[in-house]
């Protein structure tokens, strides 16, 4: 596979110092005429770990997504996502931080009018030289890895909303990002089908190395992330279980309110709060 190299794109090759953290935001605010989004906003992702925002709607979660994409500028603070400063760039740098990242939108988006492969390995196919065959090969693997290979040839019309959800995540993946981004992605989803989009989530992270920043209202999917772990069965099948303490650990929950980070802290610290206002959100 061929991406286009950060050089080209006037960035430096490497992405992040060792340890730095995959995501930065220092004291950002931002306005829309007079209605303040975000106001003082100051967190880090590291790699490998679980960032969740959490938030009544309006609250500006879907906001830092756009922030961290580069398709909204703050009014100040600096954001750092990958070791690059994404507030300063222009759209051509922003691509080459791009070609690393992966984002699953509300509802899925994907284009009626492609096959769920096309779909797939629509990112491979507009932004690399690779192979016809070896594209096919990477979508054939990711749809794999989501349990959809059967599925490669059909229209996105004759999926339910739950599979259109999980090729969505194959089509994030498939260009092997660094950082995915959800924004509510089992919105819409009966219990039942959520569950098989957040075992997607936790697999990604836990077996691909991707680190995740996930904006959802819906608490009970949050924590099954947050306190769930993947691994490789005898047979090579991945496994869901309870997660051990320390990864349990690495999953932290941002609650915003009014533009401001409310809470910030690991799904015991959010169950054990007595704070009014998160307190009637868990209700």
């Amino acid at each position: 596979m061929r991406h286009k190299s950060l050089a080209e794109f006037g960035l430096p090759v490497e992405l992040a110092q060792p340890h730095a953290p995959v995501v930065l935001f220092d004291k950002v605010c931002l306005a829309f005429d007079e209605k303040v989004i975000l106001r003082d906003v100051t967190f880090e992702v590291r790699a490998g770990h679980t960032k969740i925002f959490l938030g009544a709607s309006g609250a500006g979660k879907s906001t830092v997504l756009k922030l961290m994409l580069g398709l909204l500028k703050p009014d100040s603070g600096t954001i750092w996502v990958l070791g690059h400063r994404v507030d300063q760039m222009d759209e051509v740098q922003l691509m080459g931080v791009r070609h690393h990242m992966g984002m699953v939108f509300q509802e899925g988006a994907l284009f009626d009018s492609f096959t769920v492969g096309e779909n797939v390995g629509y990112k491979l196919y507009e932004e690399t030289t690779q192979p016809l065959h070896e594209v096919r090969q990477r979508v054939e693997e990711v749809l794999g890895f989501v349990g959809l290979s059967e599925h490669i040839d059909k229209q996105p019309s004759e999926l339910s909303g739950g599979q259109r959800r999980r090729v969505a995540i194959a089509r994030a993946m498939a260009a092997k990002p660094t950082l995915l981004l959800y924004d509510e992605p089992t919105t819409g989803l009966d219990p039942i089908t959520s569950l098989t989009i957040d075992a997607e989530i936790i697999k990604l992270r836990d077996l691909e190395a991707v680190t995740s920043v996930i904006v959802t209202h819906q608490l009970r999917d949050a924590f099954y992330v947050s306190t769930h772990q993947a691994s490789r069965g005898p047979d090579g099948e991945p496994l869901i279980s309870a997660a051990a303490e320390a990864k349990v650990s690495q999953a932290d929950f941002v609650m915003l309110k009014d533009g401001s980070i409310h809470f910030e802290g690991s799904a015991d610290d959010l169950r054990a709060s007595t704070d009014p206002y998160l307190q009637t959100f868990l209700s």
